[in-house]
């Protein structure tokens, strides 16, 4: 396996980098403060390409890999994770379901619009009592003249007030107990659909995190996306490809909190010698590099398998579960070495840590990580 980055991977982190610190950082402090959705930031990535970073170019995207996405959302998240996870979850659970499972017509209709940054990208799967049981999912879709009938809710779902459409899984069929989970194409403007956000969240307060409510919302049956029944599936796939997204996010995070702590190490002085001369703070830097260094490339083996067309649910589960835990580790030391300016917000690192918490709970949560991860264990 090779560790170089190719030259167009290398060109979008350095373009992505300078662009975070020039055009992101600036601003990041104040939008975790008002809660204001970084929308100009936005508009930019789309005139730069990257809003269909990883799709292929017939639907005005990119044709880049994994890998390139993955540098995105961790430059991204580097310096603002409320834009990082804006964007990941724009690609992977907004645009990978139409590409994966949508019909030519679908995605020329839903997934250029997302591609082109016309559209943001978002997904309808949890639900109040359908976290990580997400078979629990009681939203019904009733097909009865040709148009699917919607009724139900979800929660937690990231950027659905800036989407003009999103897809959301539903029961579509139901025989005792067993029941038929379907995913649907549902426009947001459409009659009976109410999009709310009120959550007052720990962290990523500059990103869209919405409730939806469905109140009899009729699309046609050809909003069907995929196989029907297949759902249940089809979720589970994009979940794998969001947790890539996730974990980039997480080293970003860790790699944010990490670069504020070194500064701060080398600018303030105790006893007369910078922080960063003595061993103490010196072995809390070493640790928080090496498990940022063990995380990216465990990213970076899990987005290339998927790439290279290979299985990657386990290394996608195993980096999203590192990753994330190791983010809160990195973010507690950085706090550590910053004293008591680290629980003072006009240093930062306090926003990386409330930021980062999401991580070992969003898109499956550190114990569902486990989980299949032991599944593949006990296979194998």
């Amino acid at each position: 396996m090779y560790f170089d980055l190719t030259d167009e991977q290398a060109m979008i982190k350095k373009t992505m980098k300078e662009f975070a610190n020039e055009e992101v950082a600036p601003g990041a402090i104040e939008r975790d403060r008002t809660k204001a959705f970084p929308v100009n930031i936005f508009k930019q990535l789309s005139q730069m390409g990257m809003m269909g970073l990883p799709f292929p170019e017939a639907y005005g995207g990119a044709g880049a890999d994994t890998i390139s996405f993955a540098i995105v959302t961790e430059e991204l998240s580097r310096v603002c994770a409320s834009t990082g996870i804006t964007y990941s979850a724009h690609i992977s659970l907004g645009g990978a379901p139409l590409h994966l499972f949508g019909t030519e017509e679908q995605k020329q209709r839903y997934l250029v619009p997302i591609c082109t940054g016309e559209s943001f990208g978002a997904f309808g799967l949890t639900e109040a009592n359908a976290g990580s049981d997400a078979g629990g999912t009681e939203t019904r879709a009733v097909l009865a003249n040709g148009k699917f009938t919607i009724n139900g809710s979800k929660v937690f779902i990231t950027n659905a007030s800036y989407a003009k459409h999103l897809a959301l899984t539903a029961i579509t069929s139901l025989h005792d107990s067993n029941k038929e989970i379907s995913a649907i194409i549902v426009p947001t403007n459409a009659q009976g659909f109410t999009i709310k956000s009120e959550y007052e969240k720990m962290g990523l307060n500059a990103s869209n995190t919405t409730e939806l409510i469905l109140e009899n919302v009729e699309v046609p049956e050809e909003n069907l996306l995929g196989v029907r029944g297949n759902g249940f599936k089809q979720f589970l796939t994009t979940l794998d490809g969001g947790r890539i997204g996730i974990a980039a996010m997480a080293v970003g995070i860790a790699q944010g909190a990490m670069d504020k702590a070194l500064q701060y190490a080398k600018e303030r002085k105790q006893f007369g010698h910078p922080l960063a001369h003595f061993q103490a703070i010196q072995f809390k830097l070493a640790d928080m590099a090496v498990k940022i260094d063990i995380a990216r490339n465990y990213v970076y083996k899990a987005a290339w398998l998927k790439d290279q067309g290979r299985a990657f649910s386990k290394e996608a589960a195993i980096a999203k579960y590192y990753a994330s835990e190791m983010a809160m580790e990195v973010c507690d030391e950085a706090i550590q070495i910053h004293g008591g300016y680290g629980y003072m917000r006009e240093y930062e690192v306090e926003r990386y840590m409330r930021d980062a918490k999401l991580l070992e709970i969003g898109e499956g949560t550190s114990e569902i990580q486990k989980l299949v991860i032991a599944r593949y264990i006990l296979k194998s």
